[in-house]
């Protein structure tokens, strides 16, 4: 990769960091480093738009949520296509992959905080570490969303010895060697990481776009999920409710109860769905990273009658989806129905998947009626309180609790592209893997016109062409 790295290093120089800093400091720039003056320099760095746009969604059409529709799936693109495919080879060999370019830009702009940011100018002991905090909690964001396309899932077996991804740790755009550490290497990073910055993060979220305690709690709390330490996750999730509970700006469930009764917030209904707020502006987030969701636009990607049958018919987050294709007057066969909104997918640090995810922590820790309470605080605003209940014989029962609870991450975030990474970890989980599909359909009118099925070595990206051209020492993922 290090022809690659040392590419994506060296253009933040002329396009990252130029967007996000005063001209004063980057009158000097030397090759290889640039050289902020003050506190407050670092701190602009951290208001860099590459920090909240990953660019990267083709995971949305691995979700097994996901089916195609027919003849609008065959004018997409190629890379799209692959994708829903699950194909070994995504991009052609002189194209960049999306999920490197953007996150390899943000982890060198981490780095160069983490390292100068106590040296700098001006400011205080205290802003210097929220500001080196910030950062390197961030870097860890980014590192469990690569650990998360190129290595395999989390197993306690053979994380020391599956290939993960090169660790990073400095900012420099002459580095030509990146090697790659383990999954347990990388994971141990992210841990630590989170470990380290949480003591010196703002105890309250001022901003969604910044990094703060309660959200690199959550984050610690998601990583011990995905390494299967279920008791390690739940306290961080409870410190970061409870943190997030006291933060300066509105911080909260949307109750669709409310948001979609007449008048409300998120009314009226139009062609492009219902209105939703901008991203620094949604309660449920804490932590803001973002996606845009080229497919509320496109008739070609679907939900499968499967998981529109998951739904119960006052489940207002079908409000989110249509039965028409994009500006067309007939239904999509078997019930199939098309997200139409929001238009931006929140990927960062929401509430929503806190509880779902401490909710399952409780159901598989056999804390049944916490893992009850805290599915129904989801359902409670996002269904007529009469429906939100989980039945008596599914909350009284573990597996089939920590099954609801899965489909629930579902119903909340179909389309979405949390499924991706939800299939990839429940995989290789012994209770729980019958719950992932290994089949994607494409539709037309009359029906089922093709389909593929998933390998289980492609629930981990490869390294594109370029990439492996350039570094052929470099063992690629099967």
């Amino acid at each position: 990769m290090k022809k690659y790295f040392s590419y994506i290093i060296s253009i933040v120089a002329s396009m990252v960091i130029l967007a996000a800093c005063k001209k004063s400091f980057l009158e000097v720039t030397p090759k290889g480093k640039l050289i902020a003056q003050k506190v407050a320099d670092y701190d602009m760095l951290l208001n860099n738009l590459d920090l909240l746009n990953t660019s990267a969604g083709n995971h949305i059409l691995m979700g097994d949520e996901i089916a195609a529709s027919q003849p609008d799936f065959g004018a997409l693109s190629v890379l799209t296509q692959r994708c829903f495919h699950w194909d070994d080879v995504l991009y052609e060999p002189g194209d960049d992959a999306a999920e490197l370019t953007v996150p390899m830009r943000n982890i060198y702009t981490y780095n160069m905080i983490i390292n100068n940011v106590m040296d700098a100018a001006e400011g205080t002991e205290q802003q210097k570490k929220s500001i080196r905090g910030e950062a390197v909690a961030g870097r860890a964001w980014t590192y469990f969303l690569l650990i998360n396309y190129f290595g395999k899932p989390y197993s306690a077996a053979t994380a020391a010895t599956d290939l993960g991804f090169p660790i990073v740790r400095t900012a420099d755009a002459t580095e030509t060697k990146f090697t790659r550490a383990s999954v347990k290497e990388v994971y141990d990073f992210i841990v630590n990481d989170l470990v380290t910055a949480i003591p010196d993060l703002p105890l309250q979220v001022t901003s969604r776009l910044r990094m703060s305690k309660p959200a690199a709690e959550a984050l610690l709390g998601k990583v011990y999920v995905f390494m299967g330490k279920y008791a390690d996750a739940i306290p961080q999730f409870n410190a970061a409710i409870t943190d997030a509970a006291s933060s300066a700006i509105p911080v909260r469930l949307y109750d669709y109860n409310s948001t979609f009764a007449p008048g409300g917030a998120f009314t009226p209904i139009g062609f492009f769905g219902p209105p939703y707020p901008t991203t620094p502006k949604i309660e449920e987030n804490i932590y803001a990273k973002q996606i845009f969701n080229a497919f509320a636009f496109s008739s070609a990607v679907t939900i499968t009658p499967e998981t529109v049958a998951l739904y119960g018919a006052s489940d207002l987050r079908l409000n989110f989806y249509s039965p028409y294709p994009f500006g067309g007057s007939s239904v999509y066969p078997d019930g199939m129905l098309r997200r139409v909104g929001p238009t931006v997918i929140q990927l960062g640090v929401v509430l929503p998947d806190l509880y779902l995810l401490r909710a399952e922590c409780k159901a598989r820790l056999n804390d049944l009626a916490g893992a009850k309470t805290d599915v129904e605080t989801l359902r409670g605003n996002r269904m007529p309180a009469a429906d939100a209940p989980v039945p008596a014989a599914i909350a009284a029962d573990q597996v089939a609790l920590t099954k609801f609870i899965l489909e629930e991450r579902i119903r909340e975030f179909a389309s979405e592209g949390y499924r991706w990474f939800d299939m990839r970890r429940l995989s290789i989980d012994d209770a729980y893997k019958s719950t992932v599909g290994y089949t994607h359909r494409v539709y037309d009118a009359s029906g089922v016109t093709d389909s593929f099925t998933l390998k289980p070595q492609r629930l981990v990206l490869r390294f594109s062409p370029k990439i492996m051209a350039q570094n052929p020492g470099m063992t690629n993922n099967d």
